[in-house]
Parts: C-alpha cells; structure tokens; sequence
C-alpha cells in the first residue's frame, strides 16, 4: 500500500507574474523633498481619481447608467505602473480609500427610512426595496473601478498586485486607519469570489511540461530551495507527483503548488521527501480525487509540516523563566543536570545560546540530553498554545481547520541550518482521515477542539506533569 507521504501540504502560495509596468516619463516625486513638486503629483492624483473613479448613479438608474469608458480605467492603471515609489503608490491608494469610499450621509439616510419602515405596518416588498437601497448605498466607490479594471485584459493580474501593494504598506505603517482597512477588506472579498474553486484549473507537472512553468515552481521553493534541473526533475519523476492551481484568467501560471510524495509509510524525515507548507483545502482535496484515481487502495494522506515559530517562541519562554527563581518546570531535574554537565553553565541559560545556533545538532551528546525535553515543549506549543482559542502556529491552524489530526512530532526531520535554527530540527505530521474531516474540522472552529494522536498527548501530559504554565 502507498501512502501520500511528507508532501500533502508541500504548497506554498505564488506571487501572480505581472506584465513589466508601463512607466510615465519620470515625473515629480513625493520623496523628492521639494514641496511643489509633491505637490504637483498629489494634485495629478486628485485629477486622476475624480476622473477614474465613477460617482454612483442614483439608485433609481443604477441598471440604466452606461458603463465607465475603458480608458478611463486604463488611465488608473497606466498612472499607477508609472508610480516607481512604495510611498507614491501608498498615497494613491490612501487617497482612493479616503475619497471615495462609501457615502455616509447616505447610509444614515437610508438607514433611518429601514428603521422606520419597521416600526410602521407595511407591506414586505416596501421593506425589502428600503433594505436594498441601504445595500446599495454600503458600496464604495472604489468598487466599481476595481469592477472595471477586472474586465481589462490583465486586469485581475493588475489588482492582485494592487492589493499585494496596499498590505505592503500597511506593513511599513505608510497607509493606517479604518478607510484602508475597508478598501483591503473589499479587495479581498473581490479576489477570493474571482478566485474560488470554479475557476481554477488543476494542473499537473512533469518532466515535460513548459519551462516557464517548471522555472516558476522552482523559483517559489523557498524552505528547500531547487538547487539543479537534476533536483527539479527529481521533485516530478517516479513516486513524486506535483499539482498546482491556475486561474481561467492566466492559464498556465501557478498560484498555489503542491508537491507529494508516494511512501509506504507516513515520513518521519523530510530527507525522505519535500516539506510541506500552507496551501488552500480545495487543492488537497482535488488532488487527494486525482491520486485516489490514479491508485484506487492509496488510503492513508498526511502532511511532512515545518514548525515556523517554535524557537523563537521557546527562546521567549527561556528567557523568561531564566528570571525566574526556583524551579522552571520546563526540564525535569535530571535533564538541568545533564545539560548543565554538558555545557558548563546553568541550564536555562545555556540552552537560550545553544538554540541560537544550530551547532548543537553536530553533538551527539546534546542531541541526545535534547530530545526528551524539546519534544514535551513542542508538543505544547502546537496542542496547547493558542491564539484567540485556535492554534497559535500558523501551520497547525490551517491543517487542524481543514480537519486533519495532529499526529506525530518527529525529532530531527529536518537538519539543514533553517531547520535546525527555526524548530529545533522538529517536523510535524498531520494525518487526514477523509471520513473525520468534517467532524474535525467542525469541533476544531466551533469548540477549539483538537483533534490528536496519542503521541501527542502524551507529550502534553508529561509537559503538564512537569510545567507551571
């Protein structure tokens, strides 16, 4: 029997490939220092904007009112590829989240005419139109430039870039407040309906398929990277399957990739396959179909995962219990002892330089007195430390919310310096049983249930058993 082995959840989210920008000529900067010259191209964005963005037809002529003329639109988009700045782009967009979003006056306007309708006995046609207009006059302005700019050829390509650039400012603190976090808010409702499951594409990968394509998955690996075309073709050949997602309007262009690895049993090492990261639930289980078609007795699917976060999260929680007097409760008595033997130096403290590093690895001895005790923590830390009652790995939360088990921690699976550095060497399976999903998955959103092996368990007893947390 073959298993989908270390790899089920090998995915990781691509970057659309835009068209290079058509640039102005070079123009005013606003980080030119020069007043008037800032000056002058926030003036040249006002005029775009009230240009660009359509007013919103009364609600009586919303389905009468031609549409907004093409180059209107493109005069938006040619305006902003020519803006070669992160801080000129941040301005545009902050511009069109203040000025143009939805109108208020109108919303409390139409509010106020619901509220009373429903004090009064009317007929529910009448009720309903009201609630309706109300609706209506909760969309933005922006909307239907975004609406427009995603019938342009390139255009949804265009906007997926235009939202990639409004989180990247958001992230650098150049654009803040609620109108931004709206206008992200209704770019993303926009993205996620034009890119759900019908209209993407599954596509597999070979040998033999299109260099671009076979280029661009490499490219995106970034946890091991591709090193050699030999590497690359290995990743696709005998006993390796590779699937990825690709949106009806860039046919061919990866979004989200996952690679798998057929095993005879579930990978304890990622020696013996490829890592895995995050990728969507709609592309596992259309490639768990497309497997379970090829191989009809493949039954058993699980995940090779990386723990992102573990040591910083541990070298936190030494840091702090060092502070502390008395006994941490993190290691066992033996464990201090043998450590401290080891390294010369108190136990807490020394572990929080040897983590720093991955030099530990290369000894035996340290290996061996670390096992016991990283284990027990990283155990807790994926069953047990939480984020708003949900898993605080990002990893584990998306797996457990898809409705997989959290199913065995393996000890040095994986060794290269980002392992070792970033979870102690550690990897996590987590194992799908297609029949449970559901029920998992449901216990998991609504109670914060999770659902977990053993193994597993019994590692968070023994850390409950020792620990003060």
């Amino acid at each position: 029997m073959r298993v989908l082995g270390p790899s089920l959840s090998a995915g990781r989210l691509l970057r659309l490939r835009l068209p290079p920008w058509q640039p102005q000529p070079p123009g005013p900067r606003l980080s030119s220092g020069r007043p008037a010259a800032a000056g002058a191209l926030e003036r040249a964005m006002d005029e775009l904007l009230h240009r660009a963005v359509p007013a919103m037809p009364a609600y009586e002529l919303r389905e009468k009112t031609p549409a907004r003329a093409e180059n209107q639109c493109a005069d938006f988009v040619s305006f902003y590829g020519g803006l070669a700045e992160t801080a000129e782009r941040a301005e545009l967009l902050s511009r069109l989240a203040r000025g143009f979003g939805v109108d208020h006056s109108q919303v409390a306007e139409q509010s106020a005419g619901v509220l009373q309708l429903r004090q009064q006995p009317r007929e529910a046609a009448v009720l309903l139109q009201a609630e309706d207009r109300l609706r209506y006059a909760l969309v933005p302005r922006y909307r239907s430039l975004f609406h427009h700019i995603s019938k342009m050829e390139g255009g949804v390509r265009f906007l997926v870039r235009l939202r990639a650039d409004l989180l990247e400012a958001q992230a650098l603190k150049l654009v803040e407040g609620p109108h931004v976090r709206e206008m992200n808010g209704v770019l993303k409702n926009m993205l996620s309906e034009w890119f759900s499951s019908g209209f993407l594409n599954l596509e597999r990968v070979t040998w033999h398929s299109p260099c671009e394509v076979l280029q661009r998955i490499s490219e995106a690996e970034a946890v091991h990277p591709v090193k050699t075309w030999m590497d690359m073709k290995r990743r696709v050949g005998p006993y390796r399957r590779c699937y990825f997602f690709s949106h009806c309007s860039t046919p061919g262009e990866p979004l989200i990739v996952l690679h798998v690895a057929l095993t005879n049993e579930i990978s304890s090492s990622i020696q013996q396959g490829l890592q895995g990261v995050e990728l969507g639930a709609f592309l596992i289980k259309r490639v768990v179909k497309e497997l379970q078609k090829e191989f009809p007795p493949l039954d058993a699917f699980s995940s090779l995962s990386p723990i992102p976060g573990f040591t910083k999260w541990l070298l936190g929680l030494l840091k702090s219990k060092a502070k502390e007097h008395g006994r941490s409760g993190l290691l066992t008595d033996s464990e201090s002892q043998e450590i401290a033997e080891l390294t010369g130096g108190p136990a807490l403290e020394t572990l929080q330089t040897l983590l720093s590093s991955s030099e530990w690895a290369q000894s035996e001895q340290l290996v061996r007195a670390l096992q016991a005790p990283l284990m027990r923590l990283c155990a807790w830390y994926l069953y047990g430390e939480k984020h708003r009652g949900y898993a605080l790995n990002p990893v584990a939360h998306f797996h457990l919310q898809n409705g997989a088990v959290l199913w065995r921690i393996n000890w040095l699976a994986d060794v290269s310096l980002k392992g070792v550095t970033g979870a102690c060497g550690l990897m996590v399976n987590y194992r799908y049983f297609l029949e449970d999903t559901a029920a998992n998955s449901t216990a998991y959103l609504g109670s914060r249930s999770i659902k977990a092996s053993e193994q597993v368990l019994s590692l968070v007893a023994q850390f409950q058993k020792n620990s003060k947390l």
